[in-house]
C-alpha cells in the first residue's frame, strides 16, 4: 500500500504553494507530525498576509472510533488540519507544537476529529493569544480532499478557527453552527491574531 503522507504534501504544495519553514515533533507512542508553514505573495509573510500552518501526519493512520474493541488499521476516517491566521501582528510561529497536540489527539487519546467539534490545548495557541482552543469547520474549500485508493477513505483538510473561552464555553451551549452565525453576523475576522470575542449576548 503506498504511503500516503507524500501523497498529502504534494496536495498541500498544489494548493498552498512551496513551504517556508517546517517543524517537526514526536510525542511517545506516536508517529512524528510535522507542521508546515506556508505565506502567501503578499510581502512573504511579512506583513498583513496571510500564513498558514498545515499539520503532515495525522493522516498516516486512520483515526478509530474509540468505542470499537480493535482499531481497524485500514478504513476509518483520514485528515489534516490547517490554519490561517494574518501575518505581522503576532508570534504566530509559536503555533507548531499546539498544532501536532491536536494533530497527534487521534493516536494518542482515540478523538475522531470532525467539522463542529472543539479542540482545546490548555494554553494560549501563540504567546499573548487569546485562544486556547479551535473549532473545526468543514473541510473542501481551501484544499480540495485527496481521494486514495479503495479501501481507503480520502484524507480530509479541515480548518481551524480560533475561539475564545468565552466563545468555547458558549459553542458548548450553543452549537457551532450558532457561534458561525455570531461571526458571520458579526463580520469577524477569524484570521486576525489578535481579536477580541464575538458578542454573545
Amino acid at each position: 500500500m503506498a504511503d500516503v503522507l507524500p501523497l498529502v504534501e504534494a496536495r498541500l504544495r498544489t494548493a498552498l504553494g512551496e513551504p517556508d519553514a517546517r517543524a517537526a515533533v514526536t510525542f511517545l507512542g506516536t508517529d512524528r507530525i510535522e507542521v508546515l508553514r506556508f505565506s502567501d505573495g503578499n510581502g512573504g509573510g511579512t506583513d498583513k498576509g496571510i500564513v498558514r500552518y498545515a499539520t503532515l501526519g495525522m493522516s498516516a493512520q486512520p483515526m478509530a472510533d474509540p468505542t470499537a474493541v480493535v482499531a481497524d488499521p485500514v478504513a476509518g476516517p483520514r485528515a489534516e488540519l490547517v490554519l490561517s491566521v494574518r501575518a505581522g501582528s503576532a508570534d504566530t510561529d509559536k503555533v507548531l507544537r499546539p498544532l501536532a497536540v491536536l494533530a497527534a489527539s487521534p493516536q494518542v487519546e482515540g478523538l475522531v476529529v470532525a467539522p463542529g467539534a472543539s479542540l482545546d490545548v490548555g494554553e494560549p495557541l501563540w504567546p499573548g493569544a487569546p485562544f486556547t482552543s479551535v473549532l473545526v469547520a468543514e473541510a473542501g474549500g481551501l484544499i480540495e480532499d485527496l481521494e486514495l485508493d479503495a479501501p481507503l477513505d480520502p484524507v480530509r483538510f479541515l480548518p481551524l478557527l480560533p475561539m475564545t473561552p468565552n466563545e468555547a464555553a458558549w459553542k458548548r451551549v450553543h452549537g457551532a453552527g450558532a457561534l458561525q452565525e455570531r461571526w458571520l453576523t458579526s463580520g469577524t475576522d477569524l484570521r486576525d491574531p489578535s481579536r477580541t470575542s464575538v458578542p454573545l449576548d
